[in-house]
């Protein structure tokens, strides 16, 4: 059985109204028994006025339409229920008794969806009207289940905005605080066990904040609230400042950040918060995937019609066969530390740079480590 007939089984026929149009009272009675005896919703009408005003006002699922009538035509009734956005999806059995190729070719041009010949037989008639009713019950489905999965997704993403937004600033305080403590105590001091946990406590807020921003960024992205804000940005104003907060961050692994600065200005036109997003990210990403003892190295330039920021480490690298969905495969990660990673960030990245007009790129050897850059149009 395939999908068609197991819908059909289950659809109830009493919940299915059906406007018979024919200006001939016997034709009309006589496919009201037959359908009424199908245990469908019936109602009538005798003309194409007629059938105009009762499909507004019945709203059936189907119409069973007579084309050859003295006041108006099926076909120009059809053309009249097309363009009224009430009845426009109402589909449209045409019966007649015509059988000219041209008289049907224009049948469908005017929106039928199926014909009747005249005379028909009660078989004929229940498998047309079968054919186009499990058609109706089909999109109603798909509607219903497009609505249910919007508000799930509604749901998904005001909770994750809840989440994100509620304990992104306790976070951030806590984060500070151990900033301060791991800053302020040495090994000696508390001794090498607290001291290792102190640490490990440090740099999992970091990681917690950074998903907690990420999330409550990527989710207002994606449900259209994060405008783009552009303005004229020096690279060399903005990259600096990244890099220096995680300097902090860089010691506890004993790794170098090298900073290049560009030999000339390099003004983009971009929103600030979304290129320093995707920067942070892409040096948070390197400081997790590096060995304790290796250099990571931050350069600027300029590229055609773009600004190019790249951060190069010599990490872990990335396997050839993720690299093609590595800005848009969420999946967990862990880094030298054992730091865990959700790849939402490089989805950001990836959304945040084609927002400002740009682009992100990865080039990586396993083993040896990687490159992300991200390309920002230059100021014209």
């Amino acid at each position: 059985m395939d999908l068609g007939e197991r819908l059909e089984s289950k659809i109830n026929r009493s919940d299915y109204k059906i406007l018979i149009v024919d200006d001939v009272v016997s034709n009309v009675l006589l496919l009201k028994i037959l359908l009424t005896n199908e245990k469908f919703q019936v109602c009538t009408a005798n003309c194409g006025n007629m059938c105009i005003e009762q499909a507004k006002a019945e709203k059936p699922d189907l119409i069973l339409l007579d084309v050859m009538m003295p006041d108006m035509s099926g076909f120009d009734t059809a053309v009249i229920l097309k363009k009224d956005p009430a009845t426009v999806d109402i589909p449209i059995i045409f019966l007649t008794a015509l059988n000219n190729p041209s008289d049907l070719v224009h049948g469908f041009q005017v929106g039928a969806n199926d014909f009747l010949t005249k005379p028909f037989n009660k078989e004929e008639l229940v498998v047309r009207v079968m054919h186009q009713i499990t058609l109706v019950a089909a999109k109603r489905l798909i509607q219903k289940q497009n609505e249910e999965l919007r508000a799930t997704i509604g749901n998904r993403d005001k909770m994750y905005s809840v989440i994100a937004h509620d304990l992104r600033s306790p976070m951030a305080s806590i984060r500070m605080v151990l900033n301060l403590v791991v800053s302020s105590v040495t090994s000696d001091m508390v001794g090498p066990e607290l001291y290792g946990l102190l640490d490990q406590a440090n740099k999992e807020s970091e990681e917690v904040h950074d998903l907690l921003d990420n999330l409550l960024k990527w989710t207002k992205s994606q449900t259209g609230r994060l405008n783009v804000v552009t303005q004229d940005l020096d690279l060399n104003d903005i990259v600096p400042g990244v890099v220096d907060i995680f300097q902090m961050i860089a010691v506890t692994k004993n790794i170098t950040l090298e900073l290049t600065h560009a030999n000339e200005p390099l003004v983009v036109r971009a929103d600030n918060d979304m290129l320093k997003t995707v920067v942070r990210n892409f040096m948070s990403n390197a400081i997790k995937f590096s060995p304790e003892g290796s250099t990571i190295e931050i350069s600027m330039k300029a590229e055609g019609d773009f600004a190019k920021v790249s951060v190069r480490d010599h990490g872990v690298g990335i396997a050839p066969e993720r690299i093609g969905n590595i800005f848009h495969k969420g999946e967990t990660t862990y880094g030298t530390g054992g730091e865990e990673g959700s790849g939402l960030g490089l989805q950001l990245c990836a959304d945040f740079a084609r927002k400002n007009g740009g682009d992100v790129m990865v080039e990586s050897t396993l083993g040896e480590g990687s490159t992300f850059s991200v390309l920002v149009p230059l100021k014209k």
